[in-house]
């Protein structure tokens, strides 16, 4: 299928991201459906957090309540990350992520006829303990945004999805040397996932001061 790659300022995305997710939360409404879920998948080289803490106060300004949700919020227990060692990048891609987690605490009370309470921190990586954090409320209308690195094909279930994509060389580039062992674990991803064809929307962003909104047309 063809495409129109279109360049634009990290501002100007935002800002047409929030309207097409302002517009898919309306139709959600018009449909009897409470809630949005929309996530940004990319690597940590392509900074998708922040893509997704900038859709927050367009969103709001648009009538949108938004809770954030961070995937690195939601990893397992380092004696399950690292089973087979502190660097094993198939483990990167397969075991980290505590998935079935985000469906019971994040998905799950979004649900049509859910609580709507979200639990927006399970774990903390850095102290290797749960965060202890208390479910909030989502009101009727809001938008969950949720960020992180391999997050497609994982049967979600989210309204709208988002993946930044590195070419290889820029991955590799951007990519700090003591996080260099992942990059086996995007190959992977790339060839099993193919998150460009998975995802509603790709943005190239080799140039974070100058993304690329690809269109098919």
């Amino acid at each position: 299928m063809p495409v129109q790659v279109r360049p634009l300022t990290p501002e100007l995305l935002a800002q047409e991201l929030a309207e097409r997710i302002a517009r898919l939360a309306e139709e959600a409404e018009e449909n009897g459906r409470t809630w949005t879920r929309v996530a940004v998948d990319g690597a940590d080289a392509a900074r998708p957090g922040v893509l997704a803490d900038a859709l927050v106060e367009p969103l709001r300004l648009r009538g949108r309540p938004v809770q954030r949700v961070r995937a690195r919020d939601y990893l397992r227990p380092a004696s399950l990350r690292f089973e087979y060692g502190h660097q094993d990048a198939d483990a990167y891609l397969d075991q980290w992520l505590d998935a079935g987690a985000l469906f019971r605490e994040v998905f799950d009370p979004l649900e049509p006829g859910g609580s709507g309470l979200v639990l927006p921190t399970l774990w903390d990586p850095a102290t290797d303990r749960a965060t202890r954090a208390e479910r909030v409320p989502l009101p009727p209308g809001g938008v969950l945004v949720l960020d992180g690195p391999l997050l497609l094909g994982r049967w979600f279930p989210l309204d709208l999805t988002v993946h930044l994509r590195l070419s290889p060389a820029a991955l590799e580039r951007r990519t700090p040397e003591p996080e260099r062992w992942t990059l086996p674990a995007f190959t992977r991803y790339e060839a099993e996932v193919r998150p460009e064809e998975q995802s509603d929307m790709t943005v190239r962003a080799d140039d974070p001061r100058r993304p690329a909104l690809v269109v098919n047309v």
